[in-house]
């Protein structure tokens, strides 16, 4: 049986294609070894807005007889065509023309059935779209090492928005999904990375996925760290103060209190400000604190608990950590806002608290032990379901009394 001929074509960021060795797997993103692939061969000649963008809508629906009258409703609903049908035909013997200088020993590519159009069955066409897709929905399926290679995987593939430059309707809503797509996979794979300490995977990652949609908090947030982590403060500083720029020109609104946070600590450890002794002391006393509990990274969570267990050893005191975390019947942004403002309000100003995932958070309770950290626990459910009484959320709680360090 012979083997069918390949066409892969790049959509995200570029409109672009290449035909693969029969040996050569679709040359998406980059190989195993972390190399790009063989470059893709751009378009030659020119050719109009309205022809391309029809180009792409039948490159996209290739597993498909797509019918005249969807083409006619999706590229001349404006009228301003007095004959849709003539116009389809001419559109349709101008696209093969193109197909012939692009695959010049290729025949009838594109085809004529019956009230339809379908490319040939003896050409499979590979598309970036679909292996991204494909990607993103097998790793969140898998765990662990997994999900975090295959999560690398599909940012690998996403160059750019789905055919940036094309404006019509139809590539819209695409556009979207596929952003939308590529963010969440972002989101998924920076607390992985951060987990494994990947700093500069964090900055590259947060870097690009800052350019698709600057307005997501994690990306300033994740790479603040980083940077910080690197012992880079004034990188830190730099990207708060453009966050900060944008934010205000865009929305008119300043980064949140978590951002700041960061802020204020990369200030704190850029070289330059630490003049002297009374400037150190100074510098680390200032700052009014509030009347809130501690919100902070993972990282800095687990920073924070391991000098708690070195005091615990040679204090001989108590503290403890709670996870607590909303149930199955919750309205799970809404929710998770609610239970994060009621920690934050009704935890001493001293107890740190970090967000584990999608409405868990993890908090030390310190100087406290098991009995008084149920009183805690016992305070808060009351407090929420007080406040937010049409709420459906049942909050769990589990605690562990924290360890003193051996051997301090």
């Amino acid at each position: 049986m012979k083997k069918r001929k390949v066409i892969c074509v790049k959509l995200l960021g570029s409109f672009c294609y290449t035909m693969p060795d029969e040996s050569e797997e679709p040359p998406f993103g980059k190989d195993p070894a972390g190399q790009e692939r063989k470059e893709y061969c751009m378009i030659s000649g020119k050719i109009g807005k309205k022809a391309l963008s029809f180009l792409q809508y039948l490159v996209i629906n290739h597993t498909r007889n797509i019918t005249a009258e969807e083409l006619i409703d999706t590229f001349w609903t404006e009228k301003h065509s007095s004959d849709p049908a003539n116009a389809l035909r001419n559109m349709i013997f101008k696209i093969r023309s193109l197909l012939k200088d692009m695959f010049p020993g290729e025949e009838e590519l594109l085809q004529t059935l019956q009230g339809c159009y379908a490319w040939n069955p003896e050409i499979q066409i590979e598309l970036d779209t679909e292996q991204f897709e494909k990607i993103c929905l097998e790793a969140r399926q898998e765990s662990g090492k997994k999900s975090m290679e295959l999560f690398r995987r599909a940012i690998a593939i996403y160059h750019g928005d789905f055919l940036s430059g094309n404006d019509s309707e139809w590539a819209g809503a695409a556009r979207q999904y596929y952003r939308t797509l590529y963010l969440d996979a972002c989101k998924a794979l920076l607390p992985m990375l951060e987990k494994d300490e990947e700093w500069m995977e964090i900055v590259s990652v947060c870097s690009q996925a800052y350019q698709i949609d600057f307005c997501v908090e994690e990306f300033t947030v994740y790479q603040m760290q980083a940077f910080i982590a690197m012992g880079q403060p004034e990188q830190a500083v730099e990207r708060y103060e453009v966050f900060r720029k944008r934010m205000l020109k865009e929305f008119e609104m300043p980064p949140t209190e978590r951002i700041e946070q960061i802020y204020t600590l990369a200030l704190g450890l850029r070289k330059e400000e630490r003049r002297d002794d009374g400037e150190i002391f100074k510098l680390v006393c200032e700052g009014n604190s509030g009347k809130r509990a501690f919100f902070c990274s993972f990282g800095m969570f687990r920073s924070i608990v391991a000098l708690e267990r070195r005091h615990l050893a040679r204090s001989g005191q108590k503290s403890t950590l709670v996870i607590v975390s909303l149930g199955k019947e919750t309205a799970p942004t809404t929710d998770a806002r609610r239970l994060e403002r009621v920690l934050m309000d009704g935890l001493r100003t001293g107890d740190p608290v970090a967000r584990l995932e999608a409405g868990a958070y993890i908090l030390m309770l310190t100087g406290a032990d098991a009995e008084s950290a149920q009183i805690v626990i016992s305070r808060l459910d009351c407090s929420f379901h007080k406040t937010y009484r049409h709420s459906n959320a049942r909050l769990s709680f589990r605690i562990s009394s924290l360890c003193p360090e051996e051997g301090t």
